[in-house]
C-alpha cells in the first residue's frame, strides 16, 4: 500500500456522530468487486444520492470539498459492522486520513491496514477544526505522521493556523510510514520463515506420515 508520511490536502467536515459503516458504504454494495468503476460512488451513497440518482447537497458533493483527501468528523466514527469495504470506499475516493474524537475499534484497525491514518483528537479540537472548515470551504489541513501533528485553519476570528498533537502506537506509525499491509509485514520475516521450513523436517520429522 502507499506509504503515509505527510499529507496536505483539502479537508471536509462531516458532522455525523456515530457514523456507522453502513452509512459509509451501504450493505447492498458489499459484493461489488473493488475494481468496479462505480466504487467511488458507494461512499456515503445514500447521503450523496437521491433515489432517482441525482446528487444531494451532502458536503462531499459541494465543489469546495469534492477534492477532499482528509475528513474531520464526529465521535464514534466507523462503528457498527466490521466491513473492510468501508475503508475501501474511502481509499477509492482518495481519502487518506480521518480525524475524529473516537473510532469503532475494528474500523480503526482496518484503516491502518489499508493505509488510511486514523487520528484521534479531543472532541473540542475536532469541533473547532470542523467549524473552521465550514467557515473556509476548500481550506487545507496538513497531517504530519512523523511529528504527530495536525495543522489546520483557525476558526472565525482566529488569525493563522492552529496545531494539534495526536498519539499513535509506534508499531502503527511504522507500518503506515513504510506502507506495510499484513502480507508485507509477514514477508519482512521471510528469512526466518524459510529457515524454519528448512529445519522443520529435522526437528519435527516425527510428525510426518
Amino acid at each position: 500500500m502507499e506509504p503515509f508520511t505527510e499529507l496536505e490536502a483539502v479537508a471536509a467536515p462531516i458532522d455525523i456522530a456515530n457514523c456507522d459503516t453502513d452509512q459509509i458504504i451501504p450493505a447492498r454494495f458489499l459484493r461489488r468487486p473493488v475494481d468496479d468503476p462505480d466504487y467511488p460512488d458507494f461512499l456515503f451513497h445514500d447521503l450523496r444520492f437521491r433515489a432517482d440518482g441525482t446528487r444531494t447537497d451532502f458536503i462531499l458533493n459541494q465543489p469546495p470539498y469534492a477534492a477532499a483527501r482528509i475528513i474531520v468528523t464526529e465521535r464514534n466514527w466507523g462503528c457498527g459492522s466490521s466491513r473492510e469495504n468501508a475503508v475501501t470506499a474511502l481509499v477509492k475516493n482518495g481519502i487518506r486520513c480521518v480525524i475524529a474524537p473516537s473510532f469503532g475499534d475494528i474500523h480503526y484497525n482496518n484503516c491502518l491496514k489499508r493505509g488510511v491514518l486514523p487520528v484521534r483528537l479531543a472532541d473540542a479540537e475536532c469541533a473547532a477544526l470542523r467549524a473552521a472548515l465550514h467557515a473556509a470551504p476548500g481550506a487545507r489541513v496538513r497531517v504530519d505522521l512523523a511529528g504527530q501533528r495536525v495543522t489546520g485553519p483557525g476558526g472565525p476570528g482566529e488569525p493563522g493556523d492552529k496545531e494539534y498533537g495526536f498519539e499513535i502506537e509506534p508499531f502503527d506509525k511504522v507500518r503506515l510510514s513504510k506502507g506495510l499491509d499484513d502480507i508485507d509485514l509477514t514477508l519482512e520475516q521471510i528469512g526466518e520463515i524459510e529457515r524454519y521450513e528448512r529445519e522443520r523436517p529435522e526437528r519435527l520429522g516425527w510428525l510426518s506420515p
